[in-house]
């Protein structure tokens, strides 16, 4: 048996333990940057064939049609429980990045209004979230996947998004190369840090991690976490990491899935979290890509 070479086992980023890296600092000192990640989906009743969905989300008793229990369940969250996440953003002040794939902008052009009068910044989330980007697609497919998405994002909401979340964190090894290509400046798919950090694509890519552990969908949805017990998991991450700032800064970010979060005996806990985090003070509140281009412009050349 040939013993592995050492290192990782793919070129995408270097290897950069934390003690390591030189003192990552915000604009005004701040220990913790924080962004709001909300998540704008369409889920297709019938994807087309070659489609890959998320075989996690299928209903229980396997694949037949028409799903409308759990497409509508999924909608519920556009409908419905956007709304009342929207009111606590509010009510806290908060501004958010959406991940907005691109048949939820052409179907949901009140939505997007409403994102967009808050000042929210919109990446771009796919085509559909029942099309996973997978090793089996070819290069021309993926690619035009992406550029596709780019130009639907773009048109129905007047801005090019800068920042891209596939689907499910979906990915080939091609993926990032890709989306360096078509002229993103970030990728939020990889929950591998609590600083942003380089891509070795060229051009350059920001990977904005976006952790996985206190997400909803992970936390309450598949790991079913009693729904009590979230507002101090999202609590407990937020301060561990704002003292750990102290010493170079941490970067956290709260994913947020409507259908989840959004009903109606859970919504509270989210406030209860909101209530936890919003009182620490040495907090950048901002957008993921806000950290983005701080983090370029604190490393030259990226």
């Amino acid at each position: 048996m040939t013993k592995p070479a050492p290192g990782m086992d793919h070129d995408l980023y270097r290897f950069s333990p934390l003690p390591g890296r030189p003192k990552l600092s915000w604009p005004k000192g701040e220990r913790l940057a924080f962004f709001v990640l909300l998540h704008l989906e369409y889920w297709e009743l019938e994807p087309p064939e070659g489609s890959y969905l998320d075989p996690r989300f299928k209903g229980p008793r396997g694949d037949y049609f028409p799903d409308y229990k759990y497409f509508t369940q999924r909608e519920y969250g556009n409908r419905v429980g956007i709304f009342r996440i929207l009111d606590l953003l509010d009510k806290h002040g908060l501004t958010a990045t959406v991940a907005a794939n691109a048949g939820a902008c052409e179907r949901y052009p009140y939505l997007i209004e409403e994102c967009q009068r808050r000042g929210y910044e919109i990446a771009a989330h796919g085509d559909y979230q029942s099309r996973m980007i997978t090793s089996e697609m070819s290069e021309a497919d993926e690619r035009q996947l992406i550029a596709s998405a780019t130009e639907r994002v773009t048109a129905a909401t007047g801005v090019r998004p800068t920042g891209w979340l596939s689907v499910d964190s979906g990915e080939s090894t091609r993926t990032p190369q890709l989306v360096a290509e078509a002229g993103y400046d970030y990728l939020l798919d990889w929950p591998n840090d609590d600083q942003p950090y380089l891509m070795t694509t060229e051009p350059g890519l920001v990977a904005i991690p976006n952790q996985m552990e206190w997400d909803d969908v992970q936390a309450l949805w598949l790991r079913h976490i009693p729904n009590p017990r979230y507002p101090e998991l999202v609590g407990e991450a937020f301060r561990t990491l704002h003292a750990e700032g102290g010493e170079s800064g941490r970067l956290f970010g709260l994913s947020l899935h409507p259908w989840v979060i959004g009903q109606p005996q859970r919504i509270r806990y989210l406030g209860a979290a909101l209530e936890n985090i919003c009182q620490l003070d040495q907090v950048w509140q901002t957008t993921a890509g806000e950290i983005s281009r701080h983090f370029r412009a604190m490393n030259p050349g990226t």
